[in-house]
């Protein structure tokens, strides 16, 4: 009876694990792009039930799927041009250093950069933004939990990559998104992001 209990643990780990990875892997397309029609269409059909009923999660995840539904891919791509794309300033920035210094390129990218490195990682040459986009930090969060190489994706990597690279300026690119009046589908995604990105600190938390 122990072994099946130990067993039970161990997948349920493992499932939680995998769960983490996907969500980090779904903000990571998000933000680097409007949603393709494929995706769309994987978000407009997604459960909404959380296993456990009142998960912190349900919620914002139960109005980004309703707001999916809502809306065609061309409206959404519209939106994301509006706030991230077009000439000049963006509306919205999608970029660490931006919320941490104020200003593009600097030192906050340094030191991911650096940090990047420590860990054998480089962003791809078919990547056009800098690694401290919000996508690219999402892609390495997820590979932290789901790489092949444990002496890289582990849950040590994780945290401190977590507390140095995202935990500081998310929530304010989040912030920024959910009070732009034009932002209809990404204010979901920035309040489902939020969420997480608190359940996250709150896990790491407990383990530091």
């Amino acid at each position: 009876m122990s072994q099946d209990l130990n067993l039970s643990t161990r997948t349920h780990a493992l499932d939680e694990e995998t769960a983490r990875a996907e969500i980090y892997g779904l903000l990571s397309q998000l933000f680097y792009a409007a949603p393709s029609h494929e995706l769309l269409a994987q978000l407009q059909v997604a459960v909404t039930e959380a296993p456990d009923a009142g998960a912190f999660l349900e919620e914002p995840w139960r109005e980004l799927v309703a707001c999916a539904r809502n809306l065609n891919p061309q409206q959404i791509a519209d939106e994301y041009t509006q706030l991230f794309g077009g000439v000049g300033k963006p509306e919205v920035y999608l970029f660490g250093s931006h919320y941490l210094s104020g200003f593009l390129n600097e030192k906050p990218l340094v030191k991911l950069r650096n940090d990047l490195a420590d860990l054998g990682l480089a962003r791809s040459q078919d990547m056009s933004e800098t690694e401290d986009h919000a996508a690219y930090v999402f892609e390495v969060m997820r590979y932290l939990i789901a790489g092949e190489d444990v002496a890289v994706s582990n849950l040590t990597h994780q945290m401190a990559f977590f507390n140095q690279h995202l935990q500081p300026w998310v929530s304010l690119m989040c912030q920024a998104l959910m009070a732009h009046p034009r932002a209809v589908f990404y204010a979901r995604v920035a309040d489902f992001t939020t969420a997480f990105m608190s359940v996250e600190a709150q896990g790491f938390d407990l383990l530091s």
